[in-house]
Order: structure tokens, then sequence, then C-alpha cells
């Protein structure tokens, strides 16, 4: 299958480019859309029924109208002198909001944009009063929009909703203050706009360079950005029809994650065939460069293939999740690991195919015998002091790893911590009235007696309400139209995205609640910190099932790879050290250094799966041709020296470009975990564990590490090897 996929493209290079430059094109403009129809906001909608705070959710739906599409916005307004409001104040500021309510927002769109491509967000925002300060600073008002907070068509009808209650309330001697999600979203990404800008040029520009420094070759170093750039934009949008087809809900998160992903691996698995295309070119002066990519794609194409279905298998475990949120995570992943994996067996070849020996053009590299550098003092240093070396690379990560140590999961949800206008308004409204009034925690009670209900009969559930400690106010029972349902706010005095309101909701309120619920009637207690609290239920439960379901799948692939038994497990070993040292080392930098509530409570999850899955790849590439290298007559030694020798170049750089698109997350407001850990993470899989501690083990065992079927020597191979010089020379 795959000889045929990577035969037919290279024997027919124009056409295969050509059919990925129409499907490219064509998914990339609807990937937009289609995520927009598939995407879920409500974070509580990811949990599964049977928790209290999704079915709490469900009462609000449908009992009491709540758009779970919709997203709030609070408006402080106030005096621009600074004085209390009278009533003729209050009076004016209803009237300016009913202006404002009864107006269309437009969406703000690019000129350059085609309309049909973009999903038009105008809409008319729900605006009603919320609670006036006890001394009458300031007014509160609830705005309602409808779509995701991070959808950036959202982002602009916000923007001019903002801007145009700033100036209309000016006009009638008020000031105003936004807060909320949304708002604090919008503050840190305006406050970020010129550092993800950069941030995103400077990774392009290192890629560049490093394929500029690496092969010599302007062609070279741009087909990777453009190739990548094709086939995951055809990735996104066959994510975004599989969605739609089967129904999935995505978080609004996936799209960026997806493209990060795809841009590392999608320029990995390039690089790969690029620097085995560049040594066949070296070995084989005389052969045509259709010949040499047809060879070199055929045999670096099952790695690649078994390095992607490693992904696909690792991600696809999430599948069994109990938290939505992952559960559509990893087949998303999944679905766009498998396009790009089809787009390395035949666009990429047919690229190769096309350029031939161009490709490295205008480098002489092809015309002469390579120097001795680092790669193969590399090489020769880790097969002379195998024992050292892999103790010191097992003494570096058990030395990270010693960060678990009292590891604490942050399940905060909202807020980027930068000091945004957003978070001042915030202090500025809980410094008159309890934190949790922007966000409060509901308890919904439903009526299972056929019987009507009545704030008397829930008179008794209010007050005890009152008296728990963290409740800095109850508001008034709210029954729904049939008398069916009821709502209870609460208030709490914490900020409701802290571990001390998660606490209150999952502990105190919902043991009050328990108790003094009237018989007949059924209750849940909703709102943000108790979904936060569900959420780490669950998560919880999901890391004890599938760590190891996806270690089991990623062992097999191993297992199915290697023909071995012995290896597979060095390797899962190993890329088990590395997990490890990496969270470790976030939880000393981020828990113990920078003092944070702890690591984030996804961390863990994304990075076994990724580190685990992406640090693979570079296992199977040094193992594969560690391998390959065995065959051939000569001791073990060597053999692993010479694997080190030609792949150690490929690894680096694959490292270090996947390593800089995972740190290009760090302009995301909120991702600066993920940024460091991903980074860092695969750094350590390709410098560490690659060239050095699975190398050494290799020439520690020999050909014993293929136990029980070690490699035949064979002075043939698929690929045409160059002479060997007396000593190792570099790549």
């Amino acid at each position: 299958m795959i000889r045929a996929l990577t035969g037919y493209s290279t024997r027919h290079p124009w056409k295969v480019i050509a059919l990925w430059a129409v499907l490219g094109l064509a998914l990339t403009a609807l990937a937009p859309t289609l995520f927009a129809r598939v995407t879920q906001n409500q974070t509580g909608n990811f949990l599964p029924r049977s928790y209290d705070s999704a079915a709490a959710l469900r009462i609000a739906e449908e009992q009491f109208g709540v758009d779970p599409d919709a997203t709030t916005v609070t408006v402080l307004v106030a005096r621009s002198d600074g004085k209390a409001l009278g009533a003729a104040d209050q009076k004016r500021v209803e009237a300016e909001a009913a202006k404002l309510g009864g107006r269309r927002v437009v969406m703000p769109r690019e000129d350059d944009a085609p309309k049909f491509l973009v999903p038009d967000r105008s809409q008319t925002p729900r605006i009603a009063p919320a609670m006036t300060a006890p001394d009458r600073s300031f007014e509160l008002l609830t705005v309602e929009l409808t779509g995701n907070p991070s959808d950036t068509g959202v982002q602009g009808v916000y923007r001019a909703f903002r801007d145009a209650a700033r100036t209309q309330f000016a006009e009638a001697g008020m000031r105003t203050g936004f807060t909320g999600a949304l708002a604090d979203t919008v503050d840190t990404t305006d406050a970020n706009k010129t550092a993800t800008t950069i941030g995103g040029a400077l990774l392009t520009g290192l890629i560049i360079l490093l394929n500029v420094l690496v092969f010599r070759s302007v062609l070279a170093a741009i087909l990777p950005l453009l190739a990548v750039a094709v086939i995951g934009g055809a990735a996104a949008g066959a994510v975004g029809v599989a969605a739609m087809l089967t129904g999935l809900k995505l978080d609004a998160s996936t799209p960026s994650l997806i493209n990060v992903v795809l841009l590392g691996i999608g320029i990995d698995y390039l690089l790969f065939l690029l620097f085995r295309f560049r040594e066949q070119l070296r070995s084989q002066p005389q052969q045509l460069g259709r010949e040499a990519a047809a060879q070199v794609c055929a045999r670096v194409g099952t790695a690649i293939t078994s390095a992607a279905l490693t992904i696909v298998a690792a991600f696809a475990t999430l599948g069994v999740a109990t938290f939505g949120q992952f559960r559509s995570l990893g087949p998303a992943i999944a679905v766009a690991v498998l396009v790009m994996l089809f787009g390395s067996l035949t666009l990429m070849p047919a690229l190769l195919a096309a350029a031939g020996r161009k490709m490295f053009w205008p480098s002489r590299a092809l015309r002469r015998e390579p120097r001795e550098g680092r790669a193969a003092r590399l090489g020769a240093l880790v097969t002379r002091r195998p024992l050292l070396m892999l103790t010191a690379s097992v003494a570096l990560l058990g030395a990270l790893a010693t960060g678990l140590i009292g590891i604490r999961m942050d399940y905060g949800q909202g807020g980027s911590g930068e000091k945004t206008p957003a978070a001042a308004i915030a202090a500025e409204i809980s410094r008159a009235l309890p934190a949790g009034v922007s966000d409060p925690t509901s308890v919904y009670v439903t009526a299972k007696d056929g019987g009507p209900l009545t704030t008397t009969r829930l008179d008794g559930l209010a007050q005890a309400l009152t008296r728990v400690k963290g409740v800095g106010q109850v508001a008034p029972t709210v029954l729904n139209k049939d008398h069916r349902a009821a709502r209870i706010d609460l208030y709490p005095t914490a900020d409701p995205q802290s571990r001390e309101a998660r606490d209150l909701a999952s502990g105190p309120v919902r043991d009050a609640v328990a108790r003094h619920t009237p018989a007949g009637t059924t209750a849940h207690v909703g709102g943000t910190p108790a979904i936060i609290a569900d959420i780490s239920t669950a998560v919880d439960h999901d890391l004890r099932i599938v760590f190891p379901v996806a270690a089991a799948l990623i062992g097999l692939i191993l297992l199915l790879l290697l023909r071995s038994l012995l290896a597979p497990v060095i390797l899962m070993v190993s890329v088990g050290l590395g997990f490890a040292a990496t969270l470790g080392a976030a939880t000393l930098l981020f828990q113990h250094a920078l003092g944070k509530p702890g690591v984030s409570f996804t961390l863990p999850l994304v990075l076994f799966l990724f580190v685990v899955a992406l640090g693979t790849d570079y296992n199977i590439l040094i193992t594969d041709r560690i391998r390959e290298e065995m065959r051939r007559p000569g001791p073990a030694r060597a053999a692993v020296a010479r694997a080190v020798r030609h792949t150690a170049p490929a690894i680096a750089t694959a490292g270090l470009v996947l390593a800089g698109s995972f740190a290009s997350l760090a302009t995301t407001p909120g991702s600066e975990q993920v940024a460091f850990a991903m980074a860092l993470g695969i750094m350590l899989s390709a410098l560490v564990l690659s060239l050095v501690l699975v190398p050494a083990l290799a020439a520690l065992l020999g050909r014993a590490i293929w136990w029980p079927v070690r490699p035949r020597s064979s002075t043939n191979t698929d690929l045409h090897h160059a002479p060997e010089p007396d000593r190792v020379t570099a790549y």
C-alpha cells in the first residue's frame, strides 16, 4: 500500500501536485465555516448527563430558556464625576440600555475576506439590569451575545458593541467598564496582538532559517511550509466535514491545536524525506531524481506511517474518555493526522520527484563528500561510552521528574492572569459586591410530585444557603413560567474561577442543597464553579483509563513495526521517562518557582499524548535506521554510530521545528504552560531520548535488542549506501 502510493506519486508528480492544490485550497476555504457549525461553547455541555452541573445546565436551557451558545458580558455604568447614582441617573441608564438592546450590531469584516467564507456573527444583544452597588456608586448590566468567546467574529461584534456603548453612555455623562470571559479574552488578545504576530513571524523565520542552514537551498527551505500549509488546510477542512457528518461537537481551542500539531509533524515528515533523499543522491550521483525519490519514499514511508499511526492510536484512546472535550479532541486530531499521513505519502514524494536534484539548488553539497561533523562525533561518543551517556541522560530526566513531588492540578478556567481592563473592572465590582455577582453559582430545583413550586416552599432551602460560609449573598428565588422549576442564584465571595469557589460549590453548597431540598423536588447545583468541580472529577477518571490504553496501543504498533519484544519495551520506558521529566519540569517552573496554584488540569493528558506519540516518532526513526544498519556486516556499535550520524541532523532539525511550533502557543493567552511543556518535551524526546538514551542502550545490547528475532546480515538494502570510509564522517 505504501509503495503503491509513493510509487504512483513519483511516476505522476504533477498530477498529484495539481490535485492537492485544488483539494487544499477548497477545504481550507471551507474550514472556518465548518468549524463555526461544529464548535460548542459551553464547557459544561462536554460533561456526561449524569454529572450534577450538567443536569443543572439542562434545566437552565429547557426551563429558563438559557441559550447554550450565549456568552455574558457584565457592564459597569457609573457617573463620570464619581458621585452616587440618583433616581434620574438610573432611569437614564435604563433608557440608554434599551436603545443599545434594540440596535443590531454588525460584525466588522476584513476588506479582503470573501463574505461567503466568513460566518456572519452580526446580532442584536440582549441587555438587562443586574444589580446596583449598595453605595449606589455603579449599576451593573448583563449583555448576552451569542457565540464562542474565541471566535474572531464574536470578538469583533463585542468590540463594536463596547465602543458604541462607551460613546453612548459618555454622551449621557456616564463612564462604562466591561468584564466577563469575552471581555477578558478580547482585552488579552488585543494586548498580545503584536506578540502573536511577531511570534508567528519568528516561527516562520526559524523554520526557513534552519532549513537554509541545513540544506543551503532556497527550495528546500520554502517547500516544507508550502506543502504543510496545503495539507494542513485540507486536514482542517476534513476534520470539519467529519464532525458535521458524525454530529461531533468540538471545543473552540481544537482548530488552533490542530494547526500547531500539523505544522510540527508535517514538517517533521518532510524533513525525514529530505534528509534521506539527499543521502541517496549523494551515494548515487548517476541516479535520476525521480528514481531516488521513489526508493527513498518507499523506505522512509514505512517509518512515517508507523509514526503517524502511533499518534492516531494515542489520540483514538480519547474516545473512551468521559469528558466530551477530550472525547472530541481525539477523533479530530486522528483525522487530521491521517490526512497529513496521506499527504506525506503522496504530495511530498511528488514534490521530490518533480524537483529532483534541483531541490537542493544552489547548494553543491551533493557533489562532495561531507566532512566529519557533530553528528558523527555524537555517534562515536555514544557508542564509545554508552554506559556513561545512558547514566547521564537518565540522571537528567530523573532530576526533572522530581518536580512531580507535590504536584497539584489547577482547574481555573477564566482569566489570563494579566492586568487587563476587564480584570480591573472585576476588581472594582468585587470591592462593593460579592465576587460572584458577574458569574453566580445557581441552584436549580424541579418539582417531581406534580405540584407547582412556590417561593414559600423553597424558603427553607434559600435560608440554608445564606448560612453557608463563603456565600456573600443569595438572590430572590425565580420561578419559571409554569412554576415547575426554580432558580436560586448565589454570589460567592471568592472569584468564580478560583479553587475556593470550586470547593464551595462542590462541598458546602451541595451539602446544604442535599439536606434542605423540599420533599417532592430535586435540586442540582450549576454555574462555573460547579462545572469546574465536575470537570476535575471527570478528568481524574479519564486519566486512569486513557494512560494505560494509549500505552498499550502504542506498544502494539511498535511491536508490529520493530518485530521485537525487547525494543518496544525500551522505547516505551524511554518515552515514559521523557513524559515524567517534562511534567516535572513544568511543575517546578509554574507551581514551585512562579507560585501558580498548580499545573493546568489538561496538561498531563495532553502532554502524555503529544510527548509520547510525537516523541515516539523520533524513536521510530532512529530504531528503524539502527535495524537497517545492523543488517550490514560489521560490529553492532559501528552500526549504531552510522545510524546516529545519518539521523541526528534530521531528528535535531525536526525537533527544533516542532518545539518552535509549540513554543508559538505561548503568545496565546492561557497557553503558556502547554507551550513550555510541549516545547521542552519535544526537545527532550529528540535530543536526549532519540539521540543519546536509545542509541546508548542499542550499543550496550547490540543485536540482542531485536530479541527474539535478530536482523539478518545483508550486503544490500533497498537503498544504496555510499562506501563507508575508515572513520565515521559527518552527515
